[in-house]
């Protein structure tokens, strides 16, 4: 068993009361912003692209964010991108399958994804 469907099993999925103190689980299912031109551009509907592990589920998803950037999430769109095929010198090698996560915050809420965790 992968360690993030390990970690998935003991993430509550609900977020913690205001003042509470945050699971570091939550850190697992938010691997990095996606800093890109389509996310910048998703940015004025109040949308926030992360990457995510492949085992992430949606609920898994929306906790982590609401608790670790204390905001309210609407909505969480997933998608996966498969891995290409690429040659490097002659070799024949496969990038990484990558999951994306859209998460639709509240009207009003927003988050700064460079100023980091």
């Amino acid at each position: 068993m992968s360690d993030a469907k390990k970690t998935a099993k003991k993430v509550k999925k609900t977020a913690p009361k205001a003042g509470g103190a945050i699971d570091p689980a939550f850190y697992d299912f938010i691997q990095a912003p996606l800093i890109t031109e389509k996310a910048t551009m998703a940015s004025q509907y109040n949308q926030v692209m992360f990457r995510v592990p492949l085992a992430a589920t949606k609920p898994q998803i929306k906790s982590a964010v609401e608790a670790l950037f204390k905001v309210n999430v609407t909505a969480v769109n997933t998608l996966i991108t498969k891995g290409k095929k690429k040659r490097f010198r002659g070799k024949l090698g496969t990038r990484s399958n990558v999951k994306k996560a859209i998460v639709t915050l509240a009207a009003g809420q927003s988050i700064d994804v460079t100023t980091g965790l």
